[in-house]
């Protein structure tokens, strides 16, 4: 036997990502911040503090904007946290893991938004309370 019920929902609707060349203008802008601050304490400690930002703009972003944000990430670092600053290098093994570590954080960040925002979108999707 089928039982109807009426389904309804609130009227908040899901988060849209912030615009890609917003997200890569923060990058820019915090990557430059971060490693000004970070880097005389390590390359290691920037690029945990990079990994973390690039993350954390993930949560905002949309997926094409994850390349982007850790090659951004990585000018800074890669320029700017490691001897001798202004000169970019290219170290294979090293900036390999270092883009990857920041592309992988970027990533997970939109990963992160996505399942948070699509199960407030489940949930806000409930049978009538009549119905309980």
């Amino acid at each position: 036997m089928i039982e109807w019920r009426q389904v309804t929902s609130e009227a908040r609707a899901v988060p849209s990502p912030v615009a890609t060349p917003l997200v890569w203008s923060a990058a820019f802008g915090g990557a430059l911040l971060l490693v000004a601050v970070l880097s005389p304490a390590g390359p290691t400690l920037a690029l945990v503090g990079l990994s973390l930002f690039a993350g954390l703009l993930g949560l905002c972003a949309r997926f094409v904007a994850a390349p982007g944000t850790a090659v951004l990430c990585w000018l800074f670092l890669n320029g700017f946290g490691i001897p001798p600053a202004g000169r970019l290098t290219w170290a294979g093994h090293r900036d390999t893991l270092w883009l990857g570590c920041l592309l992988a954080a970027a990533i997970a960040g939109t990963v992160l938004a996505r399942i948070v925002n699509a199960r407030a979108a489940y949930r806000r999707i409930t049978p009538d309370a009549a119905d309980r």
